[in-house]
């Protein structure tokens, strides 16, 4: 049981969320304070790209419809039933949050609230809007959850462990400065997927969902395909064009400008189609508005690699090819229950 009821509160929250998921938000009455949130959260929405440019209205809407088919009481249910915080004494929490997209770190938000911890909030520069807005609506739904969330603009202290998502630069200074408290510290992942050439024309539009979703700034995102000696890419590009329209947004043509540029200057042979290109590469992690490439010869070659490197990625995507990958289409919409990094947040939270 959690010591009251906050998962009542989840829900409503997902209620509240689920008006914003179209083009045309619509006000549902039977919604818990609408009077006070509805015209904010049409605010929160369209200011968002002020804060972070990235952060376009039509992103910030999936990011929340994401969130309201996330909060309902079965997925909620299911996310919670394998534990129990009934014992547990509370302790801080100290959550320094991503912002490279919209809402990433709420999930942490959410399981130090469930679990009966307190959490010490250092939201991104980049998002630091939109979590205060849904923690602020949470309290008007219960209104105890004041006395477990504080979101801080300074230097986190005071706290007895601490969830720290970052670069791998800034995850050796988390390591450091919170070397002496139980901790989640995240790195730099990326995720891949594995084709072998039998995949439709849908599976390849829906691997574009994968790739250009965000923009492509998520661990999450598709950085990197695996294809068989041989692969042609023709279809690969024709299904791409789906998202044609990317590159009609700025700050992301910019950058496909960039990084065509340096690829070129530099002599790498490069396929392009006008606002994606694709690049041979070892590596994992491409740049904006590119997705590297490696060829195999046999499958088990990418399955021994993506076992040993294992520690670099966060999703697998692939029609069954490899075991316990991702369907097409579904990365950017993870259940409670897909941790980051593959690390049971609960569990850790379970056991500080």
């Amino acid at each position: 049981m959690l010591q009251f009821d906050k998962k009542s509160a989840l829900v409503h929250l997902g209620h509240f969320l689920q008006q914003f998921g179209t083009t045309t938000p619509t006000k549902n009455p039977a919604v818990l304070h609408n009077e006070l949130f509805f015209d904010r959260m049409l605010g929160q929405l369209e200011s968002a790209q002020n804060y972070n440019g990235w952060f376009t209205t039509e992103q910030m809407r999936f990011a929340v419809q994401s969130w309201a088919q996330a909060l309902t009481e079965s997925n909620l249910n299911r996310w919670l039933q394998p534990y129990d915080f009934g014992g547990v004494t509370p302790k801080t929490v100290g959550l320094v949050l991503a912002g490279n997209i919209p809402l990433v770190g709420f999930h942490d938000v959410l399981s130090v609230l469930v679990s009966g911890h307190k959490a010490l909030i250092k939201t991104s520069s980049n998002d630091q809007k939109m979590v205060p807005f849904l923690v602020e609506y949470l309290i008007a739904c219960e209104p105890r959850i004041a006395n477990c969330i504080t979101i801080t603009a300074g230097k986190l202290e005071g706290f007895d462990a601490v969830i720290a998502t970052g670069s791998n630069n800034t995850a050796r200074y988390f390591e450091y400065y919170f070397k002496d408290k139980p901790s989640i510290i995240r790195k730099n992942r990326n995720s891949v997927a594995v084709l072998d050439g039998s995949e439709t024309k849908e599976d390849l539009i829906q691997l574009g969902e994968d790739i250009f979703r965000y923009f492509g700034l998520g661990c999450r995102n598709v950085s990197k395909v695996f294809v068989p000696e041989g692969y042609s890419f023709e279809p690969f590009f024709e299904a791409m064009y789906t998202y044609k329209d990317c590159i009609d947004y700025e700050k992301y043509a910019n950058n496909y400008d960039y990084n065509k540029a340096v690829f070129l200057m530099s002599l790498f042979p490069i396929l392009d189609n006008g606002f994606l290109t694709l690049k041979e590469d070892s590596g994992y992690a491409s740049p904006i508005s590119s997705v590297f490439y490696e060829y195999y010869t046999h499958l088990d070659e990418v399955k021994k690699r993506l076992t040993e490197e294992a520690d670099q990625l966060q999703c697998i995507v692939s029609n069954g090819l490899i075991a316990d990958s991702i369907p097409f289409g579904k990365t950017q919409r993870p259940e409670m229950w897909d941790y980051a990094d593959h690390v049971d947040t609960l569990a850790f939270l379970q056991t500080i």
